[in-house]
C-alpha cells in the first residue's frame, strides 16, 4: 500500500475537527508518554488548542530531547537557487508561470561564482533550489551537482518531482538528500492554488517521497506550506506521512520544515492564520514526537525570531538565504522567489548560536559517508578535463 492510498483513507476536514475536540486530559496523556512511541492521536492532542497552556512545558521537553539526541549543535546551510524558469502556475509562488518578470538559468561559470561566495562564508552543505520544468530537468541537475560535489561535502535539492530512476542516477552524481514539500495535504485547497501545470497532479506528488526511498537517497525533507489551510490538519497529516515513510523507508533519514506564506510577486491570496507561537507548538509537537527527526528553519521568518527558537528543537538553520539566481554573487535583476525575514550574514547567524552556547556545524555530512568518495573521485575528474 503506497502513502496515496493512506492518504484517500483520512479526510482533511475531519481529522480537523479531531483535533479540535481533543482535550487537556488528552495533552497530559500525551506528555506522560514522551519517550516512548507517541502515537498520531498524541500528535493530534499536542497539536490541538487544547495544548496552548501547555507550549511551555512542551517547549522546555522539545529542547531536552533534542540535546540528548543532537547535542548542543546546529547546522548551518544556504539555498542556491539555479534558475526562476517554471511551468506551473501556482498563486501563492513568485516563480509562477504567469508572472512577467525576469527569469534566469544559471550557466557554469555563474554556478562557480555562487559557490565561491558560499564557499567564502563557511558553508560546506548547500541546498539547490529551482523551479519546476522540464526544460531544465535530469541533465541540468546532474552537470550542476558534478561541478559543485567536489567543493562541498553534501549537497541537497528542491526541485520538480522525478522519476525514481532520475533520482537514482542524481545520487551517482553526489546527492545526498531531497526536500519534496506537499504545500497542502487538503486536496480542495490543493486545486485552488496549483492553477496549471505539472504540479496539478497532487498523488504523483504525494508519491515523491516514496519514489525517494526506493531510489535510496539518504535524506528526504517533508513539510507543508503553513497560511494555505488549517495548520493543526497539515501537520497531523505531516506525521501521518513521517510515520508511513519511517515504517517503509527505514534506511532514510527524515527532516520537517516549517515554511510559512511570504510576500512574493504576483496576486495576494488568503491566508490561513499560522503565527509564531503556532509554529513553536507545531516545531514542539514534532520532537515529542519523534527524536530522530530534523527539524529546520528558514530565513522566511524573522532574526528576532529565529534568535529565541534556538533551544526549541530545530536542528538546522539556513542564514545568508538569497532566493534568486545568482543572488550571491550579485545578480540583482532576476525575480526572488519570497523575501526572506532574517537578512543576517552567515558569520552573524553563527555569532548568535555560538553566544547560546550552540556549536554552528557547516555541513550536514562527511562525503565519506556516501559510501564512496565521490567528492575525491569528481575533483580528480574535473582535473583531468582541465588537462
Amino acid at each position: 500500500m503506497s502513502f496515496v492510498d493512506i492518504w484517500k483513507q483520512h479526510d482533511f476536514a475531519e481529522i480537523g475537527r479531531v483535533i479540535q475536540r481533543k482535550t487537556a486530559t488528552d495533552v497530559r496523556g500525551a506528555l506522560g508518554r514522551v519517550g516512548t512511541d507517541l502515537g498520531l492521536e498524541d500528535l493530534a492532542a499536542l497539536l490541538s488548542p487544547a495544548a496552548a497552556p501547555f507550549l511551555e512545558e512542551m517547549a522546555q521537553l522539545s529542547h531536552r530531547r533534542t540535546v540528548e539526541r543532537f547535542g548542543r549543535t546546529m547546522q548551518l546551510y544556504a539555498p542556491m537557487y539555479l534558475t526562476n524558469i517554471c511551468a506551473n502556475v501556482c498563486t501563492y509562488c513568485g516563480f509562477s508561470a504567469t508572472n512577467r518578470i525576469p527569469r534566469k538559468v544559471l550557466d557554469d561559470a555563474e554556478i562557480l561564482a555562487e559557490a565561491d561566495v558560499l564557499q567564502r562564508h563557511g558553508f560546506d552543505h548547500l541546498l539547490l533550489v529551482t523551479g519546476e520544468s522540464r526544460r531544465y530537468g535530469v541533465t541540468y541537475f546532474r552537470n550542476a551537482l558534478r561541478l559543485l560535489r567536489p567543493r562541498f561535502s553534501s549537497l541537497s535539492i528542491e526541485v520538480q518531482p522525478l522519476e525514481e530512476a532520475e533520482y537514482a542516477a542524481l545520487t551517482t552524481d553526489g546527492l545526498s538528500s531531497v526536500l519534496v514539500y506537499q504545500e497542502t495535504y487538503d486536496a480542495g485547497v490543493y486545486a485552488r492554488y496549483h492553477l496549471k501545470g505539472p504540479k496539478t497532479d497532487m498523488s504523483y506528488r504525494l508519491g515523491t517521497p516514496d519514489r525517494l526511498g526506493r531510489a535510496g537517497v539518504k535524506k528526504i525533507g517533508l513539510g507543508a506550506l503553513y497560511g494555505l489551510s488549517d495548520w493543526r490538519a497539515e501537520s497531523w497529516f505531516v506525521g501521518l506521512h513521517l510515520c508511513y515513510l519511517e515504517k517503509r523507508h527505514w534506511r532514510t533519514r527524515y527532516s520537517i520544515s516549517f515554511p510559512r506564506l511570504r510576500p512574493h510577486q504576483g496576486s495576494e491570496i488568503d491566508i490561513t492564520p499560522f503565527g509564531e507561537r503556532e509554529l513553536v507548538q507545531s516545531a514542539c509537537a514534532f520532537r515529542l514526537f519523534s527524536q530522530e527527526v530534523e527539524l529546520a528553519l528558514s530565513t522566511r521568518e524573522s532574526a528576532a525570531f529565529r534568535s529565541h527558537a534556538v533551544g526549541l528543537g530545530f536542528t538546522s538553520m539556513s542564514a545568508g538565504s538569497r532566493t534568486n539566481p545568482g543572488g550571491y554573487a550579485g545578480e540583482i535583476e532576476s525575480l526572488k522567489q519570497f523575501d526572506i525575514d532574517d537578512s543576517r550574514s552567515p558569520a552573524e547567524v553563527s555569532a548568535l548560536l555560538r553566544s547560546r552556547g550552540y556549536d554552528p556545524v557547516w555541513k550536514d555530512w562527511d562525503s565519506a559517508y556516501d559510501g564512496n568518495d565521490i567528492r575525491t573521485s569528481l575533483r580528480d575528474e574535473a582535473q583531468t578535463i582541465r588537462g
